[in-house]
């Protein structure tokens, strides 16, 4: 297969040199100005409906049949106009990974979609290369148009994996589009793409510019699958824009941000993942002695204005119920329950004690990687396996998100790093407490438990030296002592970055989701029960307070409410203090009576007797900042209060920082306060 594919590309590569591929979309008067408009799209991931498999709902801000309602109505408004994808686009959902990626007899529901949608190219994006190349040689005989990649090539003989570029013929004018697929690839899917050759981006567009610019295009088009800034070093699209000035426009992607600016006259685009925006790209040319860009302007639209193309659900229906029918299939049972009843409404027994749903993630990821120690987080409050028929969609319930399962060897030294980075989510615990409560700063899916290791967590302690009497096999974990680890992806890049853990993985099971595993192990052991090993236990935690009854009582009747962050992403964020609850005087006599408990005496503060004030001293001129601020997290540290100490936001640190996650940091990290 793979040299019938060599063949097919040399043949275009010779074909490349000796025309160009025509196709025109209107036709302009002699001396007049063309306006022409380049629509892109960007990390699409399958999302066809605008609606959410794992919420098993409609959304307004995503989906392909959004963004055809975009493309409608610019290409009503100019009919000189191409649409572009930049990749990224066959893989994301269930609808894709789980029914059509994988068997290459089906026609390919998103390809079928974009010949629909009219698309004039598309670029191969990272995540085109996880189910092979196999599936590449697949979606390029289905397109309806030129998929893109000009610096992936064949080792053996140097042909090219897809196109490099295109030149399109729009109201006269010869449009060059050249398509830059990520070169990390082998970092990612090393042994599927062994027999491939992956150039930097910039070497690529050297020699493919240069070839353009021998046919005689008008306008040069870039749409790469990188960020605009590098990510590993040589792979960011601002070294094209810098060596080649004359390019119109580069379309970018990857990144799964928003982007739109100019840099000289070449504008900059990007948009957020899954269809939720779209990038329009306006250029006015005018004909001397042969066209220019007289204006250009860039601008991202967001869909979730427009109404869903019911036209493109229409086509599409077929695929989409196929879909919906998958995930209400029965692949197991449960005999009852994973997750117990919460003792105090708006606390899950799941994140302060070991239960059997954890258990259930972590056996799981054990099975299937054969590591040593694993570690998982409950990904919602309401988080839970249900006694009775379990279907794919009972799994969003407990793994809502499409993580691979990855593994890794560690040290015993950032095992207890990481164990430590995870206690930090709990609020010290202060005398009177009736609840286990959490820091407002974490978020619920950034709290990990851990299989496979004993361990204590004592929150009479500060963040950072929480984890105690820490075993393996009975054994007390020594810094130097090795293991090998099963976490998700998104777990391992975030400690990597934050420099807890620093090797790669050994196993990773990309494309296949974490969940797909969850959903093997309940068919495979199916019917299933809760089993917990109660490997791990909070200590120094004492909430049994005479009013701790009384006081969950009155939470069940809604009499009081247990604590949420300002932003409402974060529950039970402060502990409730029957103490202080007494002294502040919101129990009411009867009820101290009734559980033999004195009532504190009310302090009067003495009224002050005024004093002659000295006059306050001018302030003696602060003399500015001239370098930046090394500053040392401590245990309890988050970004935001980093930020109030310095009195700068905590938003302009996690960016000055590149911080990718702000939850995520960790004692001993350095935050650089900028100068000023």
């Amino acid at each position: 297969m793979y040299k019938n594919k060599r063949l097919i590309s040399l043949a275009i590569a010779f074909m490349l040199v000796l025309s160009i591929i025509i196709a025109p979309t209107s036709v302009f008067a002699e001396g007049e100005n063309v306006k022409l408009t380049i629509i892109g799209t960007t990390d699409l991931h399958a999302n066809i409906y605008n609606y959410s498999y794992e919420d098993g709902k409609e959304v307004d801000n995503l989906g392909m049949a959004k963004v055809y309602s975009v493309i409608q109505e610019i290409r009503a408004e100019n009919p000189n106009t191409l649409l572009i994808d930049n990749g990224d686009t066959v893989q994301g959902t269930i609808l894709s990974d789980d029914l059509y990626n994988n068997n290459l007899e089906l026609k390919h529901p998103v390809i079928d979609i974009m010949n629909f949608m009219g698309y004039d190219a598309m670029v191969l994006g990272n995540h085109e290369y996880n189910f092979g190349l196999e599936l590449i040689d697949k979606i390029i005989e289905e397109a309806e148009f030129p998929i893109l990649a000009a610096n992936a090539t064949y080792k053996e003989d140097n042909s090219y994996l897809a196109e490099p570029y295109v030149i399109k013929e729009v109201a006269g004018i010869k449009v060059g589009i050249l398509g830059l697929t990520n070169p990390n690839i082998p970092r990612w899917d090393g042994p599927k793409v062994q027999s491939l050759n992956f150039t930097t981006p910039l070497e690529a567009a050297e020699k493919h510019i240069a070839e353009m610019k021998e046919k005689g295009v008008d306008l040069i088009f870039v749409s790469a699958h990188i960020g605009y800034e590098s990510e590993y070093g040589g792979d960011g699209a601002d070294e094209i824009v810098a060596k080649f000035p004359e390019i119109a426009g580069v379309l970018t992607g990857h990144a799964h941000v928003t982007e739109e600016r100019k840099v000289g006259n070449t504008l900059v685009g990007a948009a957020q993942n899954a269809g939720a925006q779209v990038v329009r790209f306006d250029f006015e040319l005018a004909k001397e002695d042969s066209w220019k860009v007289v204006d250009s302007s860039v601008k991202v639209i967001d869909v979730n204005e427009y109404p869903a193309s019911e036209e493109l659900k229409e086509y599409a229906k077929e695929y989409h119920e196929k879909t919906l029918d998958f995930l209400v299939a029965v692949i197991g049972q449960a005999t009852e329950n994973f997750a117990p009843e919460s003792e105090i409404p708006g606390i899950p027994e799941a994140q302060i004690r070991d239960t059997g749903l954890i258990d259930l993630i972590n056996d799981v990821q054990l099975k299937y990687t054969g590591a040593d120690i694993s570690a998982a987080a409950l990904f919602s409050q309401n988080s839970n396996l249900r006694e009775g028929d379990v279907t794919y969609a009972s799994i969003f319930e407990i793994y809502k998100y499409p993580n691979t399962l990855v593994a890794v060897e560690i040290t015993g030294a950032e095992l207890k790093d990481y164990m430590e980075w995870s206690a930090a989510y709990y609020n010290t615990f202060k005398p009177g407490d009736i609840n286990i409560s959490f820091n407002p700063n974490i978020r619920v899916y950034n709290y990990d438990m851990f299989q496979g290791v004993e361990y204590k967590i004592d929150l009479s302690k500060p963040a950072g030296e929480r984890i105690v009497d820490l075993t393996f096999k009975g054994e007390p974990v020594k810094p130097e002592d090795t293991f090998k680890l099963a976490i998700n992806n998104y777990r391992h890049s975030g400690l990597q970055g934050m420099g807890i853990i620093k090797n790669d993985p050994y196993f990773n099971s990309d494309p296949k989701s974490l969940r797909s595993f969850i959903a093997d192990y309940i068919a495979e052991n199916s019917p299933i029960a809760p089993v917990t090993d109660n490997n791990w236990e909070i200590i120094n935690a004492d909430v049994n307070h005479p009013l701790r009854d009384y006081i969950i009582k009155e939470i069940k009747a809604g009499n009081i409410t247990v604590p949420v962050s300002e932003d409402g992403r974060s529950f039970n964020v402060k502990g409730i203090n029957a103490d202080e609850m007494i002294a502040q005087g919101l129990i009411p006599e009867e009820v101290l009576k009734e559980y033999g408990i004195e009532p504190a005496p009310v302090e009067v503060e003495p009224v002050p007797v005024p004093v002659e004030e000295e006059p306050t001293p001018a302030p003696t001129p602060v003399e500015p900042v001239k370098e930046d601020i090394k500053y040392v997290v401590q245990p309890g540290d988050w970004l935001s209060k980093i930020g109030i100490k310095f009195n700068i936001d905590w938003k302009v640190l996690a960016e000055y920082n590149k911080i990718a996650n702000p939850d995520l940091i960790f004692p001993n990290q350095i935050i650089l306060i900028p100068a000023n």
